[in-house]
């Protein structure tokens, strides 16, 4: 129930995250940022999958790992270190981005990167302790 409660914490911060970043896309108003690099990242074609903003990827991911909280047993615990590990690796690939082609750092990206890599963490953490239900 800890490790639940504690994947459900980390992904509401990840919900907050990503809601905003979605919110600074569809208003077309560049981010709150101390870095200097928000804004270029949010404008680059890497902020972009199929034409659908990565921070709403984001925020439809955390919102369903949140939904794996409520539910006890393997199958959820193994359906939200998919979904997390997976969002980890994209959160991997994005900061490359930012590193390399980009050449700016964006803080919302980073606690976003950090928030998924404690949630996959916690949702392995899960799915090796899980009881079947």
């Amino acid at each position: 129930m800890r490790l639940r409660i504690a994947i459900a914490v980390a992904s509401t911060i990840g919900v907050a995250i990503a809601a905003y970043l979605t919110y600074v896309h569809y208003a077309h108003v560049s981010p709150v940022c101390t870095t200097g690099g928000c804004e270029k990242v949010q404008k680059s074609k890497y902020a972009e999958l199929g034409g659908v903003p990565v921070a709403l990827l984001g925020l439809v991911a955390y919102v369903l790992l949140l939904g794996t909280t409520a539910v006890r047993g393997v199958t959820a615990a193994f359906a939200a270190v998919l979904l997390a590990l997976v969002g980890a690796g994209f959160s991997g690939y994005l900061l490359w981005a930012q590193l390399d082609p980009i050449g700016a750092l964006c803080q919302w990206c980073l606690g976003n990167d950090v928030t998924i890599f404690v949630v996959a963490l916690l949702c392995v953490v899960r799915m090796l302790t899980e009881q079947s239900e």
